[in-house]
């Protein structure tokens, strides 16, 4: 995934000036994606020196290389991303979710007009979120690290803390976070996909540092209970196109399960920093 970030922090670090922001972006893209189609280039820009004639080493695995634009709702981006013939990774961090439709329709309304076929071109939906075996248990273990790591950031933007109430209103089928029980989160991600017709779900666990233990059930109960409901209901047990099952490890051991999903860990001192989990419903990948 590529985007333009909500943080602003690293331009003058980088000796940036702000209000390059969108043209930095859109140079740098243009570069990635002619760095991803051949592997000699020849490339000049405003804010980097010029490219002649070099090969780029080692070439990605993936021909071609799979580049998704990530968005946070600004209709600058996601125009960019469907005339680009691009996938769209949406975050929704925060409130109704159904107030983003307009931006899954502006996305596919734009690629269609821009020529490209939106049946082909594959939507993620990403969202933060924990799973425990009851509802209550997951927002425990999740609202402390979750309001510490927002509230740091509010306050460094001048904006109010966190509260309880609002993380509990962003737990509900209608609230941004995937927080509950397995039934629960089964449940929203169903309401989502009524919505927005994505392909892939990505889900944040932890935002903030948490318990090594509890990501590692809440990851068992994603492949064990959620995964296959959420195909079942969709229809996509042995449907042409469904996600190749990926195995994941814990340390040295068997494979505790095998999933269609993706795991992302930093593991510090037996604490989880950092997870990520997708889901790929079937469709253009």
């Amino acid at each position: 995934m590529v985007g333009r970030g909500s943080f602003t922090e690293s331009f003058p670090l980088f000796g940036q000036d702000l209000s390059d922001y969108d043209e930095l972006f859109s140079e740098n893209l243009d570069w990635l994606l002619k760095v991803r189609a051949q592997e000699r280039i020849t490339w000049s820009g405003r804010h980097r020196s010029p490219i002649d004639d070099r090969a780029v080493y080692p070439r990605p695995f993936q021909d071609p290389m799979p580049v998704w634009i990530a968005v946070g709702g600004t209709p600058q981006s996601v125009k960019r991303a469907a005339t680009l013939d691009l996938p769209m990774a949406l975050a929704i961090i925060g409130g109704a979710p159904a107030r983003f439709r307009h931006v899954v329709d502006l996305y596919r309304e734009t690629a269609e007009q821009a020529g490209h076929d939106p049946a082909t071109l594959p939507i993620s939906i990403n969202a933060h979120g924990f799973l425990a075996d009851d509802a209550r248990n997951a927002a425990e273990i999740a609202f402390p690290p979750f309001a510490e790591t927002m509230t740091r950031i509010e306050r460094e933007r001048g904006w109010p803390p966190t509260s309880r109430a609002q993380f509990d209103a962003e737990t509900t089928l209608r609230g941004a976070a995937f927080v509950g029980s397995p039934q629960e989160v089964i449940e929203k991600i169903l309401y989502q996909h009524e919505i927005f017709q994505h392909q892939r779900f990505l889900l944040q666990l932890t935002v903030g540092p948490m318990p090594h233990a509890e990501v590692m059930r809440a990851i068992e109960l994603l492949g064990t209970e959620i995964v296959p409901v959420v195909k079942r209901e969709i229809g996509t047990d042995d449907s042409p196109g469904a996600v190749s099952a990926i195995r994941f490890f814990l340390h040295d051991t068997k494979p505790v399960t095998t999933l269609g999903i993706t795991v992302h860990r930093q593991d510090h001192e037996n604490r989880v920093e950092g997870e990520a989990v997708c889901y790929t419903f079937p469709g253009p990948q």
